[in-house]
């Protein structure tokens, strides 16, 4: 993509010392809770603001995990949800990144980048690569969590590697480097200069709008002027766009509201707040209940909702209309024609996560393009991309992207649903139902049972395995009422990654599954998003329709029998205390 870069290079700037700053070197000892899961690392936000040098210390295990050579004079990004805690650990970022070698560091507005715009810039200035301050759908507020991640120079999650790389540097830390007296002020647009005391260049902060390079970057992507007719013609669509208090308001109201021209009261919840308006910042049906409501009301035309960090979306259609997140992305992989993007460069592949639906499967067939099941973790979908072998890739956590970054991207993802909208003069609905008779009706849902005791959730899991790679378990049938269910295969997932070679295996954080005769399938999968929270476990099922007379049925119904498969030989509910799960999607 070719757009100016004036934003930065236009910027006022400002020698803030005149003095050389000290740097410091702090003497500090390990922690044995600093290993990265798949969103980084995440914790309650007392465990960061209470523990002395916990931040400080991952700070520094990251930063000690880029090598010198690499980390001397380069360029990072830093930006933050907007949740409790975060100007804090920006300064002790600032601070950190300074006396450690960082030549430059772009940090949004106020702090705020939502993580699709992080990687959008990461990518568009070669930085090294950024931290971003969220704990996703996580609540927010002093009693909430907090994490921190750290995207890599693709604009990417952190592979494995590099994760594995900061937790042993974590282990052994015994020191920290730090400037102290080192200020910044988030809230002035421009260029911040800094000098340090035996360092030959000034360290420089710039502080950048928080929406333009993405919006820049959104505008080579789609066709603005039809979705704008779209949103202001005489037959104009009326939305509602639900940002939960979180980063998306300013993306929301810049993108949606004053450049694509739908009415200011479109938009609800864009002030970003520390606590999330005290609610968790969640799009889907349990949590996104303002949005939901609004369009049952049969108002509005299109609904959605972002999470805190705005990578991740719910669309919902007229009088309440659910698209699945499985379903979207099958039907965004159907409609890649309507995207000028899309046109200009062509279509590789496609991926998704092992525990989302197999609908995109069956658009992949249908278009003779690949298809690649990977483990959860956005950074699996990054290699493929970086490669040249994949340009959609989804999850059924709310999540979907493409190649124009290495994020999932929620405002993206509404933009392709309102120009698909716009190309076919079709409402949400109908769309969903002529994919379901074209492909068939993937039936999906996950059930979630939030903060289990940990020690309780790995035991379960373990023994759930051990029944599963039981060889009498294949073939094993299954009676529900008149439902007959027989094992076809029961396996831990493997993956393969076709780019490097690297292996994963055996960890309950990417799945157990099961197979049935007739393509039903169960996943039983541990999350690593927890927060600190105690230990999530995810039960997904899944049964495919072909017939569209049955297209309608609900989807608890359908998926019944599964479900009380999955209850059975998991014994969750006897084995946790549960009644049921806190989420069903």
């Amino acid at each position: 993509f070719t757009f100016v870069w004036c934003w930065v290079q236009s910027m006022p700037t400002r020698r803030m010392e005149t003095s050389p700053i000290p740097v410091v070197t702090v003497q500090t000892a390990p922690f044995d809770d600093q290993r990265p899961g798949t969103n980084g690392l995440r914790r309650k936000t007392a465990v960061f603001e209470g523990k002395k040098n916990y931040l400080q210390n991952y700070i520094q295990s990251l930063l000690s995990s880029i090598d010198l050579r690499d980390r001397q004079g380069c360029t990072m990004v830093v930006g933050s949800d907007g949740r409790y805690f975060s100007r804090a650990a920006i300064e002790v970022i600032v601070q950190m990144a300074a006396a450690n070698g960082i030549g430059r560091l772009v940090i949004g507005h106020n702090g705020l980048l939502s993580t699709p715009a992080v990687s959008c810039i990461i990518r568009k200035i070669k930085a090294i690569g950024g931290i971003i301050l969220t704990a996703s759908h996580n609540p927010g507020g002093p009693g909430g969590d907090f994490g921190i991640k750290f995207n890599v120079a693709n604009g990417g999650p952190s592979p494995d590697t590099v994760m594995e790389r900061i937790h042993q540097v974590s282990r052994t830390l015994e020191e920290y480097a730090i400037c102290p007296d080192l200020r910044i002020d988030l809230s002035r647009l421009g260029r911040q200069e800094f000098d340090l005391e035996n360092k030959f260049k000034p360290f420089r902060v710039e502080i950048v709008d928080s929406v333009e390079v993405y919006l820049q970057l959104l505008r080579n992507i789609f066709d603005f002027t039809a979705i704008k007719s779209f949103l202001t013609g005489p037959d104009q669509l009326k939305i509602h766009i639900d940002a939960m208090n979180g980063v998306m308001g300013p993306y929301v109201r810049r993108i949606l509201c004053d450049e694509l021209g739908a009415p200011a009261n479109s938009a609800v919840n864009c002030v970003p707040l520390e606590d999330f308006g005290g609610r968790p910042p969640e799009p889907n049906l349990t949590y996104a209940t303002s949005v939901v409501d609004a369009m049952k009301g049969g108002d509005f035309g299109f609904g959605a909702a972002f999470d805190a960090d705005g990578d991740r979306y719910m669309i919902l259609g007229e009088n309440g209309f659910f698209v699945n997140p499985s379903d979207s992305v099958a039907i965004m992989a159907a409609n890649l024609s309507a995207i000028p993007f899309f046109r200009q460069y062509g279509v590789k592949g496609f991926a998704r996560s092992m525990a989302t639906s197999t609908a995109l499967d069956r658009v992949a067939k249908a278009m003779k393009l690949a298809l690649y099941e990977t483990p959860t973790g956005w950074r699996y979908f990054g290699n493929l991309m970086d490669s040249g072998r994949c340009s959609l890739c989804g999850e059924e956590s709310f999540g979907t992207g493409s190649d124009h970054i290495r994020e999932k991207d929620g405002l993206w993802s509404v933009l392709m649903w309102l120009s698909i909208m716009a190309a076919r003069k079709l409402s949400v609905e109908q769309i969903v139902r002529e994919h379901w008779a074209k492909f068939g009706r993937n039936y999906f849902c996950r059930f979630d049972y939030e903060g289990l005791d940990p020690r309780a959730a790995f035991y379960l899991m373990r023994d759930l395995e051990a029944v599963i790679s039981d060889k009498a378990f294949t073939n094993q049938k299954f009676a529900v009422g008149d439902h007959m269910y027989s094992v076809e295969r029961a396996d831990n997932f493997e993956y393969i990654d076709p780019v490097d070679g690297s292996v994963v295996r055996n960890q309950v954080s990417v799945g157990r599954l099961i197979v049935f005769n007739d393509t039903s399938r169960l996943v039983f999968r541990m999350s690593g998003s927890g927060g600190g929270m105690g230990a999530i476990i995810r039960i997904y099922a899944e049964s495919f329709e072909r017939d569209p007379e049955r297209h309608s049925r609900e989807t608890q119904v359908v998926l019944g029998p599964l479900i009380a498969i999955a209850l059975k030989i998991s014994s969750i509910h006897e084995r946790t205390g549960r009644r049921g799960p806190n989420v069903i999607t």
